[in-house]
């Protein structure tokens, strides 16, 4: 489970615009989901040959050359997709929460 919503969350981030991975990271920090360089790469790597993310490599001013992710029209497609289900898992969710809503 933890994975898709690893899944989730990336494509979300991705969806403001191209982000680097540390930025990503940083995003995910923020949002108290501690994840580490060594869980996101392979990830990132199986969503883009998933088709749903493209990178492009960047200069930059301090250091190696960056690489930025971004989604794909797969890649937003899935999104909606996910923002759906997941929209319905919480609302599933919630309904066990609530004793006196009606499953």
């Amino acid at each position: 489970m933890r994975k898709g919503v690893l899944e989730f969350c990336i494509l979300s981030i991705l969806s403001n615009g191209d982000a680097y991975t540390s930025d990503i990271i940083g995003k995910l920090k923020e949002a108290k989901l501690i994840v580490v360089e060594g869980t996101l790469y392979p990830l990132l790597t199986r969503l883009k040959n998933a088709g749903l993310l493209s990178y492009r490599w960047e200069e930059s001013n301090a250091g190696p050359p960056r690489k930025y992710y971004s989604l794909t029209e797969s890649g937003k497609t899935s999104l909606a997709e996910l923002r759906i289900s997941w929209d319905d898992l919480v609302s599933s969710v919630s309904k066990t929460q609530n004793p006196h809503s009606n499953l």
